[in-house]
């Protein structure tokens, strides 16, 4: 299985760095990239809401997903937390193998 970039979202820059530093210390992930200041428009318990987040990137191989999602579930404040996984189909050898050393 290749490599894998997960994207999650939170309310608050503390969850994002507790999430990150345990995903990296961990080893289930490479390296967690922390956007700030994003805003996000979603229709959440039947009301249309419009939110300050968060992103973060989340660069792992893809045997890794399971554990990754499950370590955010627990984690994270959301009751539904968004963890959607994407393939990279192309990417800098050197680092790609980088990332698996790391997150593996």
């Amino acid at each position: 299985m290749g490599e894998i970039l997960i994207l999650t979202t939170v309310d608050t820059l503390e969850l994002g760095r507790r999430i990150a530093s345990a995903l990296v210390e961990d080893r289930l992930a490479a390296c967690v990239n922390i956007i700030p200041q994003m805003r996000s428009v979603y229709r959440w318990e039947g009301e249309v809401r419009d939110e300050p987040e968060l992103l973060l990137l989340i660069k792992t191989a893809g045997a890794q997903f399971e554990a990754v999602r499950r370590r955010i579930r627990e984690m994270h404040s959301y009751h539904v937390p968004e963890i959607i996984a994407v393939p990279i189909v192309a990417g800098d050898a050197d680092f790609l193998a980088w990332l698996r050393q790391q997150a593996g």
